[in-house]
């Protein structure tokens, strides 16, 4: 659930400055050359002197890198030197934002109504921003359709619907497969693209779209080298070659609840789910259901779960573990994000599992509901 969760705080972060901002400067005059941008604005409902803020996407949160302020023709400009290709918010207040792609030797020119800038703007003159307007759109409607079924998934729970719940749960699982696919077709597109490195590092989840990124990737490694958005797309998939389909698992050993260090290649032999979840993860919670359901039908038959949790509290690992009914090996170091585990296998989002088969070997990533199901019994016959 990562994804919908950055984007939705992608456009509404709050500004923020440091003492590594260099401001580029508002001007009036055109880009002249290939050593600087422009970026124009028509506004509609903007008042004379209403101001306009340029922030530039950091690794966690929007840095703020300019101001403008509207004339009485409802016009802005920014313009200056770029040290690189960016993703940049343009932002009028919370409600009123855009974002736009930025680089040298480029003029962008943007349009909307100030009172709905979001829902209404309109860019040219630069084909990375029409890719991120549609993403932040494929997004905005995912967003909308996933609150839907939250509200009614909350509804079913109350009322103790499990059959609901299940159902609700699936149609989850399959909104989120939809928006993920609409992404990655736009970045099939424009491979070359840093807004396709932002979406692959941090939309969708790389683990499950590997060969995508790593193409993705290899275009950039090409034509964008020294890209902070290529070499953070780089690192972000270094740690997943290890945890390819196809690979031996990394070890891991952990402490158990009772303090007993238990590897993961003590279970070979059975087929084994490495479960990377925590007690305050929401989806992680509403999936354990089907785990125990899974867990309860193919036990016998040589199936085994290893659990590794991103509690720091072990109070509440080992109430969720009891209140859930979690009935196999627990392991945690109660370090959260920090756990040497997440770190083995580079877990930037929970719930994540990996299906091994008797040898240890990765057969399966991130299986849920009747996905889990349905794969146990196939190689469980």
């Amino acid at each position: 659930m990562k994804s919908l969760l950055y984007v939705g705080a992608l456009l509404g972060m709050t500004n923020a400055c440091n003492k590594n901002t260099t401001p580029t400067s508002s001007t009036n005059g055109a880009a002249t050359d290939a050593s600087s941008y422009q970026l124009t604005g028509q506004l509609q409902n903007a008042p004379a002197g209403t101001k306009v803020y340029l922030a530039e996407l950091g690794e966690t949160q929007f840095v703020s890198r300019d101001t403008a302020t509207v004339d009485e023709k409802g016009q802005f400009t920014f313009s200056g030197s770029l040290p690189e290709a960016g993703i940049y918010q343009v932002k009028l207040n919370d409600q009123n934002q855009a974002l736009v792609a930025l680089e040298n030797g480029r003029q962008v020119q943007l349009s909307g109504d100030a009172q709905q800038f979001g829902r209404s703007y309109t860019v040219k003159g630069s084909p990375d921003s029409d890719l991120l307007q549609q993403i932040s759109r494929t997004m905005e409607t995912s967003r909308q359709q996933m609150q839907q079924l939250e509200q009614r998934f909350n509804q079913a729970a109350e009322q103790n619907r499990r059959d609901s719940l299940s159902i609700l749960q699936e149609k989850a699982m399959a909104l989120q497969k939809q928006g993920s696919a609409s992404l990655s077709r736009l970045v099939r597109q424009s491979p070359n693209s840093v807004v396709s490195a932002f979406v692959v590092t941090s939309l969708i989840n790389p683990d499950d779209n590997f060969a995508l990124a790593d193409s993705v990737a290899n275009v950039l490694k090409k034509n964008r080298p020294d890209s902070r958005y290529t070499k953070a797309l780089v690192a972000r998939l270094e740690p997943l070659r290890t945890t390819a389909v196809g690979v031996e698992a990394p070890e891991i050993s952990l402490p158990t609840p009772e303090g007993k260090a238990v590897s993961l290649s003590s279970l070979r032999g059975k087929y084994v789910l490495i479960d990377f979840w925590a007690s305050w993860c929401g989806p992680c919670r509403q999936e354990n259901p089907n785990v125990v359901k899974a867990y309860n039908k193919f036990k016998a038959k040589g199936f085994e779960i290893y659990s590794v949790s991103f509690d720091q509290d072990r109070g509440k690992w080992l109430k969720a573990i009891q209140t859930d009914k979690l009935t196999w090996t627990h392991v945690s170091d109660l370090k959260g994000w920090e756990s040497a585990a997440g770190q083995t296998y580079g877990i930037k989002s929970i719930p994540q599992s990996y299906l091994l088969d008797p040898q240890g070997r990765i057969i399966a990533k991130n299986l849920r509901g009747e996905a889990l199901d349905a794969t146990l019994a196939s190689v469980l016959k």
